[in-house]
């Protein structure tokens, strides 16, 4: 069992919002592994920031998408900060994933700097946000087996784009809708 596609990007690039549509328009299951670490957990995300450290989340955000990876057949979104983790990074390599570029000022703009994103909470939101896109870009660039722009693009226009390109890749055909 495969996901049909992996959703990877930064905060605000839409990974859920384009991941369910997508699972829609290709007739399958979505799956979001934030959620499942929240349901693992038994607390929000930005609770286990503040209680547990980033570093006690990564290591769920891991096992996570480690068990997503296997047990899930539909779209799957990832965290933004999933990409981080060699041992993610090594188990993507196997799979379809889609990257949604969102750049700085769009990103800025979609998350409006939320205190609910651990990671863009503190002094210079901003900043941080830039930091952030900075660090995890070539990551995911160096997983993605599609990349998609999305600041001037609707959520139609994106999922069209995507499943467009799933469709043409000789790897990997989306299955049709069941």
């Amino acid at each position: 069992m495969s996901p049909v596609a992996v959703v990877v990007g930064p905060p605000g690039a839409g990974k859920t919002t384009i991941g369910e549509a997508l699972a829609a328009a290709l007739g399958v299951g979505f799956r979001d592994t934030d959620a499942d670490v929240v349901a693992t957990a038994g607390k929000p995300v930005t609770d286990i920031f503040t209680e547990d450290g980033e570093p006690a989340f990564r290591a769920l955000e891991a096992a996570a998408v480690a068990t997503a990876l296997a047990e899930h057949d539909g779209v799957l979104a990832l965290g933004g900060g999933s990409v981080l983790a060699d041992s993610t990074r090594a188990l993507l390599a196997a799979h379809t994933v889609v990257f949604l570029n969102v750049g700085l000022a769009e990103g800025v703009r979609r998350t409006g700097l939320s205190t609910a994103r651990p990671l863009l909470a503190g002094v210079n939101p901003r900043a941080t946000f830039k930091e952030l896109l900075d660090a995890r870009l070539p990551l995911y660039r160096e997983i993605a087996t599609v990349e998609v722009p999305t600041d001037s693009a609707t959520p139609e226009e994106i999922v069209d784009h995507i499943v467009g390109a799933l469709r043409a890749a000789p790897h990997q055909t989306p299955r049709p809708n069941q």
